[in-house]
């Protein structure tokens, strides 16, 4: 019968007095490229593997940029909608409360008084009172007026400071209280009503 052979190489042994190091060099020369072969696939990534990550990356802000963009815009008309609600709404109190009809600019709505009156009433922000918030610019103007010089009527504008960045819509609004739009123009009284 025959004797099982080992898979293990067959070293030859080394005197007593022998260097550990001498014993290193005595490996098969399979070990030690192998070791060397493994560092030298651990010490980084491939060009193709930091292509295809960079790839990923672009196409997926190639996807969510323009989502942002479409989100930013929609916000920006939300709160134009809203900032003209509470202009007929500051316009409504400021009649109310003066008597002497509305006002005749954003700027008699606006301020921070400590005490209140008709060329600062404080009923809407300074920001807003300015004529620009949220990528809108908003243009307030007469249209009618009694003998005395009291407001009778007013409209006010909200345009897209750059339409196609910060919004599409171009808002409408006047005494009435109704929210009008225009997808193409300034927005005035024959347009249709926001829903």
């Amino acid at each position: 019968m025959r004797a099982r052979q080992s898979s293990l190489p067959i070293f030859p042994r080394l005197p007593v007095g022998e260097a550990p190091a001498a014993r290193l060099n005595m490996r098969p020369q399979s070990e030690r490229n192998t070791k060397i072969r493994t560092s030298a696939y651990a010490e980084g990534f491939s060009l193709i593997e930091v292509l295809v990550v960079v790839a990923v990356i672009l196409i997926i802000a190639a996807i969510a940029i323009p989502n942002y963009l479409r989100s930013r815009m929609r916000a920006n008309e939300a709160a134009a909608v809203a900032n003209l609600r509470n202009i007929s709404t500051a316009e409504v109190i400021y009649n109310t409360t003066y008597g002497i009809g509305y006002s005749l600019d954003l700027n008699k709505l606006g301020g921070t008084p400590v005490v209140p009156d008709a060329n600062q009433a404080g009923l809407i922000d300074s920001v807003l009172s300015s004529g620009a918030k949220t990528g809108y610019s908003f243009s307030y103007a007469v249209l009618s007026a009694d003998a005395s010089g009291n407001v009778l009527g007013y409209s006010v504008n909200a345009d897209p400071v750059i339409p196609g960045n910060t919004g599409d819509k171009h808002l409408y609004t006047d005494q009435s209280a109704i929210l009008r739009q225009n997808l193409t123009a300034a927005a005035g009284p024959t347009d249709s009503p926001i829903q």
